[in-house]
């Protein structure tokens, strides 16, 4: 009878662990709180399906990870910091997931002190460096932070600027956390780069017409303007610097091209938007951009290279990662082995679809490198320069 109750009892655990509904499974979780339907909500779709998409061909094609397939929970934040932050302590408390990712500066930073509490690693979509002020405990980026968007588009400018005068630089941005990511890290580094902030004008992520902020620019005599926004308000200002017969270089961080854009910019992008992009392109022909194409044709979620889309796989390859270090130094896969084999990342090599990543206990911020890329109105990207770390290495500009 004993031998009977003991096969009852196993039986029943193992129903248990895979029950539905238990909170209980042999998967690896991952939690997503990406904004689906708020503003420039196809920025955080394509994040989601970039990184669904990878997880899906890991799980097809590699068994998992240490023949454990990859969940992911994906949860709507609508840009809004409230549901974030309930979909953060849904996901450590009800889902009890391995790793998060966070979309917005604002949405992660008000999300830290849960993920802290809960200690689950997590890496922030939107890569404003405030993410990683201390403490900086369990919160990392995929690559360099906003700052390095704003030091590499400052050099930049210092590089293509002709005249014996220093360049004259506005800044235009949403007046929200991510935003004004870029304000003060500008400031500091024009202040020892001879560059002179003429004006910064900021306005609400709802604004449609940005007339009267461009022609505040133009009054400073901004001759370039640095762009801190989601994609379709980098249309509205293209529209209201038309308006005013206003044509100054536009640079952007990596942010600002999604797939509704082209189909919104014909005929406004034409030569002159310019970003800091750093990842592989199709035209780098690596091992990363192989493994994109794999997923266009696997899924046919996109067709073509699309920087959101390339974000959420890359986001997805280095949670990967961190779950396969951590199987290989600690024969276990959670929340704690995962952290302490991302704390040990020394540029990890990716295949150039970003560059290496490495992470210590005092550093998440993953890398420094960057470089200056054309955006076309056909949806393709132009190099303009090589990689460069700002203010440490030398621009080479592409012809």
């Amino acid at each position: 009878m004993c031998s009977l109750n003991r096969v009852v009892l196993l039986s029943i655990l193992a129903l248990v662990l895979v029950w539905p509904g238990t909170g209980i499974s042999d998967n690896i979780k991952v939690g997503a709180a990406i904004n689906l339907t708020g503003p420039a909500s196809t920025w955080g779709q394509f994040h989601a399906k970039g990184q669904q998409d990878y997880f899906r061909y890991v799980n097809e094609t590699k068994g998992g990870v240490a023949g454990r397939k990859i969940e992911m929970i994906l949860a709507d934040t609508a840009y809004k910091v409230p549901e974030a932050v309930a979909a953060v302590r849904k996901f450590a408390v009800q889902d009890q997931v391995d790793m998060i990712a966070t979309w917005g500066v604002g949405e992660g930073l008000n999300a830290k002190p849960i993920i802290q509490q809960h200690k689950i690693p997590t890496i922030n979509y939107s890569t404003g460096w405030e993410i990683l002020e201390s403490p900086i405990g369990y919160m990392y980026l995929p690559f360099g932070s906003y700052r390095l968007d704003c030091e590499a588009v400052l050099d930049y400018i210092r590089a293509i600027h002709k005249g014996k005068e220093p360049p004259k630089v506005g800044l235009l941005t949403y007046n929200n956390a991510y935003g004004r990511s870029i304000h003060k890290p500008s400031k500091e580094y024009a202040a020892t780069n001879n560059i002179n902030i003429v004006a910064i004008e900021e306005f609400p992520p709802q604004t449609v017409d940005l007339t009267t902020e461009l022609l505040r620019l133009q009054k400073s005599g901004a001759e370039y303007i640095f762009i801190q926004m989601l994609p379709a308000a980098i249309i509205a200002a293209f529209r209201s610097a038309d308006r005013i017969n206003y044509d100054p270089p536009f640079l952007g961080t990596w942010t600002s091209t999604d797939p509704d854009f082209f189909k919104m910019g014909q005929g406004l992008i034409r030569d002159r938007l310019r970003i800091q992009f750093p990842g592989g392109l199709p035209a780098d022909k690596n091992p990363g951009m192989k493994v994109m194409q794999e997923l266009w044709k696997r899924y046919k979620t996109v067709d073509k290279f699309d920087a959101s889309y390339w974000e959420g796989v890359a986001v997805a390859m280095i949670m990967e990662r961190a779950m396969i270090r951590a199987g290989e130094q600690s024969k276990e896969i959670n929340r704690e082995t995962i952290n302490r084999a991302m704390e040990s990342f020394r540029q990890e090599d990716f295949g150039g679809l970003i560059p290496a990543v490495t992470y210590t206990p005092t550093d998440h911020g993953a890398s420094f490198s960057a470089r200056m890329v054309q955006v076309k109105e056909d949806g393709s990207y132009k190099p303009l320069t090589n990689f460069y770390v700002p203010g440490k290495e030398k621009i080479k500009l592409v012809k």
